[in-house]
Formats: structure tokens, C-alpha cells, sequence
């Protein structure tokens, strides 16, 4: 398989047979952890004024997401993927808007398959990608925050397995999460909006048995759940 890793929200990608976009903290290990209490699926909203128009439509559905890392009011739910713990979202419909997984998801929608992961969910969407598609298959990850080593350690980590290379790196690209730029204000006492817990979340890998897959149905790009 041709495997290239993109960094940023807004690069220009070619058509691809699969795209994957990683954001790790936290957009996307909160959408996992959402499918994990049973939420049916995950509208992806580009602007907040577009979520908040879905939301006059459907006033059942859930507002979540963030704003430079901020709960954005009026929303249901912030991007804390600890917060739902104690959440119920069973059969749950949310729209999820953020700074840079939900921009990078929506920037890959020309390809032919584009799956959505944090790192708990990596190493299932990559053993998924790899068993699925053949070895003609070009295949696009993209690190959705334009500087963080923690999306582009667990790109290159996803990369690993999918070439069939040693794939023993997941404590490697655990570590370079905890310690990027993009994890420190978490661990700042001076931050308290920002929870640690959080952290150790994103950090810890699970075997969920599923992968997070965006469909387009009228027009809306959702994340869905597909077995693996």
C-alpha cells in the first residue's frame, strides 16, 4: 500500500482510495469514547452557526465540541472525552464541531473510504485498513493539529502497522502524546479547564472492535461505527 502522512487541517490532498484523519486530543477519542456509551452517530458541523442550525432542526440531537480547546456555549457537551463517563448517549445523535479534527475530517472527504481515530482506537482502524483494502491502494493519514506530535506520532505509528513494519512503537508514541505541546496545558494547575484526565484517555489504547467511518447522507458528513 502507498501510505504518505499530511500534517494540518487544510492540506491539499489528492484523491485517495482511503483517508484517514487522526485527531488525538481530543476530538476523535471523544467520538470513541461516544460510540463506547452507545451514541448512534456523529454529525460533523463546520462552523458553529451550521450546528446550532442543525440543532433548531432536530432538538434532540447533542452540541458538542470545542473552540480553541474551550467549551463553546450553548453547547450540550465541551470535547472532554472524561466528561462522559458519567453521560448517557445511548441512541444519541451528536454534532461535534472543533478547531482541528472536524476541519481536517471535512477537508478529506474526496476519497473513497475516510475513517476518523484517535490514538485508543489507532491500532484497530490501522489493522482494519490493512486487512481491508489491497495493496494498490493509495492511502492518505492526515495529523489534523498543523504542529502537535501527538497526532503525527500516532500517524506514524498507524503507518507502521499498515506497511507491516515493527509494530511494537505504541508506548514510543504514547510517550511523544503525553509529552507534545498540545498535551502540557492539561498538566497546568494554572488551566483548570483543561482536565488531565482527559489525557490519560487519549493515551490508553483500547480494543474496541470497531473503527469510526464518515458517511455523507443529505449532504451531512457523519461518523459512523462499522465493526472490524
Amino acid at each position: 500500500m502507498a501510505v504518505t502522512i499530511y500534517q494540518g487541517h487544510s492540506c491539499h490532498l489528492a484523491r485517495a482510495d482511503v483517508n484517514v484523519v487522526i485527531d488525538v486530543i481530543r476530538a476523535f477519542t471523544f467520538a470513541h469514547y461516544a460510540f463506547i456509551k452507545g451514541a448512534k452517530e456523529i454529525l460533523l458541523a463546520d462552523t458553529i452557526h451550521s450546528a446550532f442550525q442543525v440543532k433548531e432542526r432536530q432538538p434532540e440531537y447533542l452540541l458538542a465540541g470545542e473552540k480553541n480547546g474551550l467549551y463553546i456555549a450553548g453547547f450540550d457537551l465541551d470535547n472532554s472525552p472524561k466528561s462522559l463517563i458519567e453521560t448517557e448517549l445511548e441512541g444519541k445523535t451528536l454534532v461535534q464541531k472543533t478547531t482541528n479534527g472536524v476541519k481536517a475530517a471535512l477537508n478529506a472527504l474526496d476519497a473513497k473510504h475516510l475513517f476518523v481515530t484517535g490514538f485508543s482506537n489507532a491500532r484497530t482502524t490501522a489493522e482494519y485498513i490493512e486487512e481491508t483494502f489491497g495493496a494498490d491502494k493509495k492511502i492518505q493519514i492526515i495529523a489534523s493539529h498543523p504542529t502537535g506530535d501527538d497526532d503525527l506520532a500516532c500517524a506514524e505509528y498507524m503507518k507502521d502497522i499498515i506497511d507491516n513494519r515493527d509494530c511494537r512503537r505504541a508506548a514510543e508514541a504514547s510517550s511523544r502524546i503525553k509529552g507534545s505541546e498540545s498535551a502540557q496545558k492539561f498538566f497546568d494547575d494554572n488551566r483548570p479547564e483543561f482536565n488531565s484526565g482527559d489525557i490519560e484517555m487519549c493515551l490508553k489504547e483500547l480494543n474496541s472492535h470497531f473503527v469510526m467511518k464518515v458517511n455523507q447522507k443529505n449532504n451531512l458528513p457523519r461518523i459512523v461505527r462499522v465493526d472490524s
